[in-house]
């Protein structure tokens, strides 16, 4: 394929298969992966440009809302999968992964062990979440090694798979009403907000995150209402002669 049939796959993409930018990237890192790589023919990045990336802020739900969803969720496993995702601030990979031996009461701390990047890294513990963890484990028909344990009944040798805790937050919002779409990343996003409404600098959040770049972090700027509210409009400081010219 020549530079053209590359240009016309990448508007194939766009118009008929209804791809975001991000993904067409990735389409196209493959290819230039497979022609440097494999082929070892050149590749311009200048022929083939890569399609700006569309930043939208995530979805956002209030400190009544996250209590509704949690009280609505359909069963006592669900809810305490909801209110560790909230807690702790961990991605929904890392929640599966977590281990009865990940749990440290003394220190109040939750271990994330081979977060993104293969990174460990230490969680708070809320004694909240501690009360219901210590009643999700007597909940639990038998006992294992895994926080949350995969099947039916919850009670597998494996652990759970990420679609849990997806549908955990997807039949919850339902139930209590939420029309805003509810996956587990919203719940981490909302972590952050809320600690950083609570008074918690970016680089503490940034480590509990496990976040590698503080502008990765530093966006929550923009969902915080207490940085939001912070400055005033310059609207606020005019003078104006009248009110509202009637129509």
């Amino acid at each position: 394929m020549g530079r053209q049939h590359i240009r016309e796959y990448q508007a194939y993409l766009f118009t008929k298969r209804k791809l975001s930018p991000g993904s067409v990237t990735n389409h196209l890192c493959a290819l230039r992966f497979f022609y440097i790589q494999t082929l070892k023919r050149p590749w311009s990045i200048a022929d083939t440009p890569y399609p700006k990336k569309v930043h939208r802020l995530p979805t956002i739900l209030s400190q009544e809302e996250v209590a509704q969803l949690i009280d609505a969720a359909c069963t006592p496993f669900h809810r305490t999968v909801l209110m560790t995702l909230y807690a702790t601030g961990v991605r929904n990979a890392e929640l599966t992964r977590l281990k009865v031996s990940d749990i440290d009461s003394r220190r109040m701390v939750i271990h994330v062990q081979g977060g993104k990047g293969r990174q460990d890294r230490d969680v708070m513990l809320s004694p909240v979440l501690l009360d219901e963890l210590r009643a999700h484990w007597r909940r639990l028909r038998r006992k294992s090694i895994w926080l949350f344990p995969g099947n039916r009944w919850h009670s597998g040798d494996r652990s759970m798979d990420t679609k849990t805790p997806r549908h955990a937050c997807q039949y919850a919002a339902r139930r209590a009403g939420i029309k805003k779409k509810v996956y587990p990343h919203v719940l981490r996003h909302r972590f952050a907000t809320h600690l950083l409404e609570a008074g918690a600098d970016l680089h503490t959040i940034q480590i509990l995150l496990g976040h590698h770049d503080l502008k990765e972090t530093a966006r929550y700027l923009h969902l915080s209402q207490r940085h939001l509210h912070a400055t005033a409009s310059p609207l606020d400081s005019l003078v104006l002669k009248g009110g509202s010219p009637e129509r």
